[in-house]
Formats: C-alpha cells, structure tokens, sequence
C-alpha cells in the first residue's frame, strides 16, 4: 500500500556534514506515470466522474486505505473525488478467481472493461461484496473505481486464486525457456526454465529418463525455484530432462521438450601440447597449454639410456619448476592430463632443455606515472612467483624516460628508489619511485623493464606519458554575480579560460580593513552546474561578501573574486529567535525534494498540560500565519515536530507553533523555521 500523503524527511544534519548536493526534480501531476506489473497505477480525480487530468498519479501494491475525512493527496477536496487503480498483468492459464472489495460510497470493479462488482452509493456504513469469476488465460486488465461523495473515505480491493480442487480444474501452462548444461568435470547437469505466471503455481516436478526409455510416474525432484542441478549416471550414455509445472489443487501442465545430456565416459583427455622447458634461477621451468575437459596433470622425467619415464610432480595447473642446477645437463620431459574420473591420457611430445637460463623474464605491468601535488611518481607491478628471488640474486628495475610523447631509443635510465609492497590476495609485487630529476611544464613518455640476474632484460613495459605540473595559478574568476534569493544568494560565475581547472570554491565573508577577503561560511556548489554555488542563509537584509576562486588540477588557487551583495528582507511580523515562553524552536534547511521536519522544544510545568499544537506557516501575500494544522504531544521526545509537506521549494518558511491547554487557552507562541533550498 502506497498512502498518498507520506514523506519522507531527511536529516538537514546529515547534508551539512557530507557537504552533498541532492538535485530532485518533481513531476508534475500530468506527467505519464509507468507502473510494474502487477502493481496497480493509481489516479486521483478531484471529481466523482473521473473526468478531466488526474490531479496526481503514482504507483499502489496493495488497495487497503483509510483517507478518513481529509483529503488523500494535496490538490484535492475531503469530499466529491475519486480514485482508480488499473493493472494488466499475466495470469498464465487463468482460472477460478475470487474478487472482494469493501469500503465507504462507491465502488466498482471491472475486468477487462466488465463491470463485475457495482457497490455505487453514498454509505455512512461500510459496505462489502466477494465475488468469484473465472479469468481466461494470459494477459488481462483489472481496475478498481471508488468515489467519496461526503463523510470518511476508504476503500480495500484483493483479488485471490481459488486453489480448491472441487473448483479449480485448470492446468498450469507448459513451462518456458527450458535448458540444461552439463559439466564434463563434474558430471553434473543444471537445468533452468522461465518462471510460471500462475498465482496459485505450487511448483514444478522435475523427472528424467534414459534414451530409449519413457519417463517415469515418480519425478526425480520436486522444487519451488526455476532451477535444479543433477548428477547423472556416468555412463557416456544421453539422458533427457523434462519440467512440468503443478498447481495448489494439484493440476499438472504438459511436459517441457525433452532436454538431452551426454555423460562423462572414461576416455582420457587429449595429449597436452605446447610443452616447453627452460632454465631459470631456480632451476627447470616447464610450461604446456591447458587441456579439455582435464582437471589435472602428471609431469615426467624421461631416462634417456632405458626410455623409462619417473614421476616427478601431480599438480592442476600448466607449470612446474624442476629443481635442478644450472651445470648443462640435458633433461629430457613429458606430460600428460588426467579427467575428473582419473582417467589419463597419452603422454605429450617430449622435450629436452640444458637448464641454461635464457629466457628474459615477464615484462613489468599495470604501469602508471601519476603528477599529484607536482611530484612524479612511477608505479609498476610483476607477478609475485620469482620476483624476489631474482632482486636477491642482482635481478634489477630500470625505469626509462623520454621528453615527448613516445620513448625515444635514447630514452634517459632513471636512478630512482624504488619501494616494494606484497600483495599476497592477487600474487603480484607493486614498486613505486619518484622521478628525482623531472622539470615543470614538460611533457615526459615512461616504461619499466626487468633484467634477471642472468642478464636477461624484459621487453619494456606498457608507456605512460604524462605533462608535469605547471606551478602557475589560474586567472581570477571573471563575471561573478550574486543574486538575493528567498533561500539565500546565489552565485554565478564564467568558466575560466585555463584549460587545467579542477574545481571551483565559494564562500560568503567579510572584506577586511586591507579589502582582503575572510571566509566565514562556505557556500554550497552544485553538482550539476560546476559555475553556480548557493550561499544558503535567512533572508534577514544583511550585507555581506561572496567570493570565488578557482583551482587546478596541481593544486594552484587564484586569487579571490569578490562582489557584495544585500539579502532579501522576508521576516514575518513576529521575530524568529527570540523565543522567550514554555515553547522554543529551531531551524536549519532540509532536503530540496522533500518538504521540512518542523521542530520545537516545550519546557516546564505548563507542557503536561498542553492537548495538542497548532502549526500556522506565514503567507508574505497576506502578511499573516496560515493554519496548517495540528500535532498531538509525543512523551518522552525532545523535539516536538511537524511535517510540512507543502513547504515551498527554494524558500524560506517561518512558523508559528502553540500549544492549547486543556481549558482551551494558548501557550505563548514558538518560532521555528526551515529553508528548503533549490540546488537545480
């Protein structure tokens, strides 16, 4: 159930503290209004003809409301309107249905434009009406029209499947968007299929059979979801699936086409190729390409003078080390892959390596050249496996730099320190050095290589290129205006011509004896419009000074551009915070799209005898303090508070609260109140 009056307020606190810009635009009453099925479109008539544009249209799960005597939405009368809920959703095979209403005066309900329920009459007294129908199968429209003509409001609608066996004989439909996949590794099949559109679908029974065979009367499983995993016989054989969804009185669809799985058999997985064998520091690296359908791998020294072969190592992944020195001794290796039955397969084509290292190691990776804060840092990573071994045996960095956009063959070797961190989740080294020797406003290319402590050095790196910092600041702000608004003032200012501008910052102040500029509050920028910022504040006459001044991306402000302006003056007749009785309140602003938490504090004796509180809102038209109605204490709170709902967008709104005492007489008045100001 969605009630049209309920809103929801927003700590003016919490956005003081984040320093957040919430930009919230509302639609108008008129705009077209889209509601997910089957969650009904709700729309209120300030008539009982439902005639003319809706006054307001928004989304209902559930018709179960209680409007009592006022108005269920802003823009409508407490008497004479009307309310209608459509939907159209998917009722798949249909069926018995129930349909039950109740409420004050008028209410029809219509299925596919025919009336089925007609309860039209001004009542004092709640009326009630169930009636059963059958719904054809697929897509149908239901809507529900209630009109209040005097006295209190409310309305209830459901609408129920009547799950009976006596009475419901419809079949589900056939289940949709069948499919399996079946994982060799595992030997398991998952099935998945589209959800039923039944309201009274009790499940699906899952059944399966082996080619050549009928499906039993016993299905293999029984599930509420859309899915199921099985494990079926390793056999080689096909087996196929089959879904058939049931109701709650126990009516079956027809089966799904059949969905066919062939099993695992017990062949071995195809020779691994690829094998290759070289020396490293740490002795012989092998290497092959994965294979499919294999889960793990033997790998094999082969004796050259009797072609035995011994094993040296099971393992899951397509590499091994072989620990063996580096004296030139022929190794001769071969490989083969086992399923996830244990099943080998034929050996791979031998190869024979001397243990010589080679073979220049990974070239260094994820490279990035960053110029924050004017310093030039270079970062790089390598994979974790050997790197350090090779730094212990004389392995080494070496950075390179070129001026321009490309790394020249006569690219610089830096001399930096570079820092070294583990990241032991991800099995890779990150370094890190400063470039000692950069100069501003240049533009440098950079690449990173790794030479093993054989000598061998890495391709490079991918290339950064990066332009160092200018340490200039940017041009004043030019074109700065300052509008008086009723939420406060709002700045306005030219984009600067410097093409590095990171960000702007504004401020309400005071210009000093020297005319230099002081800051006193920042003010708010927005979030859409990098040129605009609102120095939010009550609108009390004051003068002061705004300023704007922009900054880079190296971190270089401008200096400060300065007008004066003088705030609007929209104080009510009586003052705001001067508040001297029982009663006290606060202010602050709050949300844009959202209407204002009105706050007051009652202290001493007199407030256990306060029986409610009125809540008036000044009217700068008239010149006086609207009713917008009235609160019952809470105990055991602070803040006594309000909602105002209406509370008008980019403004300020002063209040004026009392309590009425139980004879009926009125505290002196509290004054709280609430900005809400339009960031857009």
């Amino acid at each position: 159930m969605n009630p049209a009056r309920r809103t929801t307020i927003t700590s003016a606190a919490v956005l003081a503290v984040t320093g957040g810009l919430l930009t919230t635009t509302a639609a108008p009453a008129s705009a077209a209004t889209t509601c997910t099925s089957p969650v009904f479109k709700r729309q209120f008539f300030a008539n009982t003809t439902f005639s003319g544009t809706p006054k307001k249209t928004d989304c209902d799960t559930t018709i179960d409301q209680n409007w009592g005597t006022s108005a269920p939405t802003s823009g409508l009368p407490s008497n004479n309107f009307g309310v209608r809920w459509s939907v159209t959703r998917d009722f798949g095979s249909g069926g018995p249905f129930s349909l039950a209403v109740s409420g004050l005066d008028g209410i029809r309900v219509y299925v596919d434009g025919v009336r089925k329920i007609d309860l039209w009459k001004n009542t004092s007294t709640t009326v009630s009406k169930t009636v059963n129908v059958t719904i054809p199968s697929g897509s149908h429209a239901l809507r529900v029209d209630y009109v209040n003509w005097t006295g209190s409001a409310k309305v209830k609608f459901a609408y129920t499947p009547r799950t009976s066996a006596t009475v419901d004989t419809v079949k589900p439909l056939v289940p949709t968007g069948t499919s399996v996949s079946y994982d060799a590794a595992t030997g398991k099949a998952k099935l998945t299929w589209s959800k039923n559109k039944e309201m009274d679908l009790a499940g699906y029974r899952v059944y399966r059979r082996l080619k050549g065979t009928s499906f039993g009367s016993t299905p293999l499983t029984t599930t509420t979801g859309t899915s199921y995993t099985d494990t079926p016989p390793p056999t080689g054989e096909t087996y196929y699936y089959e879904i058939r969804a049931y109701d709650k009185a126990d009516n079956v669809s027809g089966g799904t086409a059949d969905q066919g799985v062939t099993t695992v058999d017990r062949t071995g997985p195809a020779a691994p190729t690829g094998l290759s064998a070289h020396g490293d520091l740490d002795g012989m690296v092998l290497g092959w390409d994965a294979v499919s359908g294999a889960v793990g791998y033997e790998v094999f020294e082969k004796d050259a003078a009797t072609g035995s072969y011994t094993l040296l190592k099971s393992l899951t992944g397509t590499s091994y080390l072989h620990y063996v020195g580096h004296n030139e001794t022929l190794h001769t290796y071969v490989v083969r892959s086992l399923d996830a039955l244990g099943n080998p397969g034929p050996y791979s084509a031998p190869v024979t390596s001397d243990g010589i290292d080679r073979t220049a190691p990974p070239a260094p990776f994820d490279l990035a050249v960053s110029t924050d804060s004017g310093d030039v840092r270079v970062n790089w990573k390598t994979p974790e496996e050997h790197t350090r071994d090779e730094l212990d045996n004389y392995g080494r960095f070496t950075v390179y730099r070129s001026v321009g956009s490309t790394l020249g063959a006569d690219a610089e070797r830096l001399d930096c320190d570079y820092s070294t961190t583990l990241d032991s989740a991800n099995d890779v080294y990150s370094f890190g050095c400063v470039d000692p020797t950069w100069a501003y406003a240049t533009t440098y290319t950079y690449a990173v290589t790794f030479t093993d402590w054989q000598g061998n050095e890495s391709a490079p790196s991918e290339t950064v290129t990066v332009t160092t910092a200018d340490g200039l600041p940017p041009a004043p702000v030019t074109g700065l205006t300052a509008t008086p608004r009723a939420d406060g003032v709002l700045l306005r200012w030219n984009a600067s011509t410097d093409a590095d501008i990171d960000h702007y910052w504004a401020a309400r102040g005071v210009r000093q004896a020297d005319g230099s500029f002081k800051a006193t509050d920042p003010c708010t920028r927005s979030t859409t419009d990098p040129l605009t910022a609102l120095c939010i504040g009550i609108p009390d006459g004051e003068t002061a000074a705004y300023a704007v001044y922009a900054v880079d991306k190296w971190g270089n402000a401008s200096e400060w551009t300065i007008v004066d302006a003088t705030e609007l003056t929209i104080t009510p007749g009586e003052p705001i915070g001067a508040d001297s009785g029982a009663l006290w309140g606060g202010g602050g602003w709050t949300m844009p799209g959202q209407g204002g938490n009105v706050q007051w504090h009652c202290e001493g004796a007199v407030c256990a005898d306060v029986t409610e509180y009125r809540v008036s809102r000044w009217n700068t038209e008239t010149q006086t303090y609207d009713l917008l109605g009235t609160v019952a204490p809470k105990d055991g709170v602070y803040y006594q508070s309000y909602t105002d709902a209406t509370m008008p967008l980019g403004s300020i709104s002063y209040y004026r609260v009392v309590g009425v005492l139980s004879d009926g007489t009125e505290t002196v008045a509290a004054h709280p109140w609430q900005i809400r100001p339009d960031l857009v």
